[in-house]
């Protein structure tokens, strides 16, 4: 029985800020951002869009009514919890009016939360193959204004049904992971941004890829020529390409040229909209099947997840006949076309925006489909426009 990816889409706010105007300000050179970190744009967030409202707009577009009725699980990947205790999949089952016999909770591991849920849903879909499981990675990558990692910020979410006989990608069972306790990125409680060695960081990446790549080699026997197109976590595009061609040297020449013009593809959204932690391996698929020419069904694509501290995993699907139909690539091209441009004064008086605490409260107007409208006795709730 074949289970995966029946549907996906991912959603973004409607501001973005152009990586040459934050360059300027911040006294770079342009060419540092868009080439050498290979950002153009950045999704910005107004303080009355979160993770839940993020995730919400993502999954309304692939949620149907027969799905409501036999969706068992909303599991979101996030590191950009709004609560504690409470998880956001819980509102957003509300928001989506899901049956109420369902499992909702979130799933934490730095980036690779999103991975790890959609593994649950896949295990759980292939024991219950007429049920299917709502998947969400919604966050909002935030590093502080004029900090290291300030030009690789970013917002959105992606939401994926899984399910049994997918329209779009059917997934493996040949995934190889590995954990490693490493302190290359991590956020203390009391800290409202990440603490960072960019420097570990980027070598761990590399090396947790290489590990598992080579592991998976190991056991599968799979190699690059087995692959059309190789998809990886996406802090910033340049970071996928360095751990892709970490490993070309294993390739012959027309492979290598194959795998760096997909990557490309899966890379046009990113250089757009930032790092999505948990949904940037998501949306740099999304990327590579709406902006790819050379793809066709029953090709194999490898998908690299990394999160943070770290965990990394490798795993494969196919490609499903007729998969383009499934696509809203028409939809995510005017979302991202349609965006307003901000100056940088409006974003970083957005970013220094916060809700109220303590008891305050406050009021907002929104022409997001799913936003807070209004803060009560530290409740946020939440509305469809």
């Amino acid at each position: 029985m074949k289970v995966g990816i029946d549907r996906l889409s991912f959603f973004i706010p409607n501001l973005y800020l152009d990586m040459t105007e934050l360059a300027k300000r911040r006294g770079d050179d342009p060419a540092k951002y868009h080439i050498g970190i290979g950002q153009d744009q950045m999704a910005v967030n107004r303080v009355s869009e979160d993770i839940v409202t993020l995730g919400a707009n993502a999954a309304s577009k692939i949620v149907t009514d027969e799905d409501r009725e036999l969706i068992d699980m909303v599991i979101v990947g996030t590191e950009s919890g709004i609560d504690h205790s409470k998880a956001s999949a819980v509102i957003i089952h509300h928001l989506l009016k899901v049956q109420p016999f369902a499992r909702s909770f979130e799933v934490k591991e730095a980036c690779y939360g999103g991975t790890a849920a959609l593994h649950m849903a896949k295990e759980y879909v292939k024991n219950h193959p007429e049920r299917k499981v709502l998947v969400i990675a919604s966050d909002i990558a935030r590093y502080g204004l004029a900090s290291g990692g300030e030009v690789t910020q970013g917002v959105g979410a992606v939401a994926m049904m899984i399910t049994k006989d997918p329209r779009i990608l059917s997934l493996e069972d040949d995934n190889t992971f590995l954990t490693e306790d490493i302190y290359d990125f991590w956020r203390p409680n009391y800290s409202q941004f990440p603490v960072v060695d960019g420097p570990l960081s980027n070598s761990t990446y590399i090396e947790s890829f290489q590990k598992v790549w080579n592991h998976h080699k190991d056991i599968t026997g799979l190699t690059l020529e087995d692959y059309t197109a190789l998809s990886f976590h996406i802090p910033y595009t340049k970071m996928g390409k360095k751990a892709l061609q970490s490993v070309l040297d294993q390739a012959d020449e027309e492979t290598q040229a194959r795998l760096l013009a997909r990557y490309e593809e899966s890379i046009h959204y990113s250089r757009r909209i930032g790092n999505l932690y948990t949904g940037s391996l998501y949306l740099g698929l999304i990327s590579l099947l709406e902006n790819s020419q050379a793809l066709k069904a029953g090709d194999r694509l490898g998908l690299f997840s990394y999160g943070s501290g770290a965990v990394s995993e490798f795993f494969t699907g196919y490609l499903e006949k007729g998969y383009q139909e499934f696509l809203f690539t028409k939809e995510h091209q005017e979302m991202l076309d349609k965006r307003q441009a901000i100056t940088v004064d409006q974003y970083e008086e957005i970013f220094n925006e916060t809700l109220p605490q303590k008891g305050e409260q406050a009021e907002y107007s929104s022409t997001v489909p799913f936003s807070i409208y209004k803060v009560e006795n530290d409740i946020r709730y939440y509305k469809q426009y």
